[in-house]
């Protein structure tokens, strides 16, 4: 790991900039959102594009004709350079003489700090980098995270960060709040606000907040019936992918393979309950009891098998177990067998 990934707070100062193409713009756009206020070294260029005239006009943005190779750097927190020619080497060659950090756009070994792909959901940021290697490689990871990432969940962070100062001084005990607010995220404070209740997230975690030391009381789990699919883990659906490691406990058989019990939360409790020596290791009404027995600990509990559906044989008895003692349950069907293997054909084709 070359480039340590760190945030950087440029609400606090200045950032240079140099060129007028294309990745100049997108850098400024870049640097604009994140609240920098920015010199922009640039020759010919009209303020009013890219709707930077107020910005001009504010402060936030200040446009100098001088020359970044002679200029002064030791005022500016960084510099981006984006000129896509020689005077490139002469502006990171500046700016590490003045001890500022330098990314000059596309060119990794002259930089001293690179622009991750970022995941923006408000307060929560993700920033995913190959040392300036790859960067078509990093916006697809990015794509990926997107789609694994709630819509909500920046607007999750903002509610936790209001009420984190009076939850530390209602706190009285001595044990760490990191269980506190795992409950939080984990649970129905943490579903409501995903799914757009605000009121009721924000009343239940205020209440919350008066005794966090207190463990919730007769807070029931959920169990999620979680299709495995085939077998390969790069098959298992998003919504398996969600429950996976969202669950503190998990439940599997022989159909299961090590990789995709790996895709779950690295301190979850796995209970094989397979076969031993071609016999059950438990019978079915004992699986649907301990499935039953750990929800109603609070766990959030998966039951992981291969296949793609828990309606029919044994799967359905579990369903229907839990539904009659009143226990809740999703089930999360997995990718079929059969597209599976067209899909694999197509590619070998």
């Amino acid at each position: 790991m070359r480039f340590l990934p760190v945030f950087l707070d440029v609400s606090g100062g200045v950032v240079g900039l140099t060129g007028s193409g294309a990745p100049a713009r997108n850098k400024l756009r870049l640097l604009r959102s994140a609240g920098a206020r920015v010199r922009w070294y640039v020759e010919d260029v009209d303020i009013g594009d890219d709707g930077v005239a107020a910005d001009a006009r504010s402060g936030r943005l200040e446009v100098s004709r001088a020359d970044p190779r002679l200029a002064d750097f030791t005022d500016l927190i960084a510099v981006v350079s984006a000129l896509g020619d020689a005077r490139d080497d002469a502006i990171a060659a500046q700016a590490r003489r003045q001890r500022v950090p330098v990314n000059v756009v596309d060119r990794p070994e002259l930089s001293t700090f690179i622009f991750p792909a970022i995941v923006d959901r408000g307060e929560v940021v993700v920033a995913i980098g190959t040392g300036g290697a790859a960067p078509v490689l990093a916006r697809r990871l990015r794509e990926r995270i997107e789609a694994l990432l709630p819509a909500r969940i920046g607007d999750l962070a903002a509610l936790m960060g209001r009420f984190r100062a009076r939850v530390a001084q209602a706190r009285r005990g001595t044990d760490s709040l990191r269980r506190f607010w795992e409950r939080v995220v984990d649970g129905p404070i943490g579903a409501a606000a995903l799914a757009g209740r605000w009121r009721d997230a924000e009343a239940t975690l205020a209440r919350a907040s008066e005794h966090p030391d207190d463990p919730p009381r007769g807070q029931c789990g959920i169990v999620f019936l979680v299709g495995a699919g085939p077998g390969d883990p790069d098959l298992i659906t998003l919504r398996a992918l969600q429950a996976l490691q969202n669950a503190d406990v998990v439940f599997y058989d022989e159909s299961v393979a090590a990789e995709i019990l790996d895709r779950g939360r690295r301190d979850a409790e796995r209970v094989f309950i397979g076969k031993r020596a071609g016999r059950p290791s438990i019978n079915q009404d004992a699986i649907s009891r301990r499935l039953a027995a750990a929800a109603r600990a609070g766990l959030n509990v998966v039951r992981l098998k291969g296949g793609d559906s828990f309606i029919v044989g044994r799967g359905g008895e579990e369903l229907d177990y839990l539904r009659r003692a009143g226990i809740p349950v999703v089930v999360v069907p997995g990718v079929t067998e059969a597209p599976a293997c067209l899909a694999d054909a197509e590619l070998a084709a």
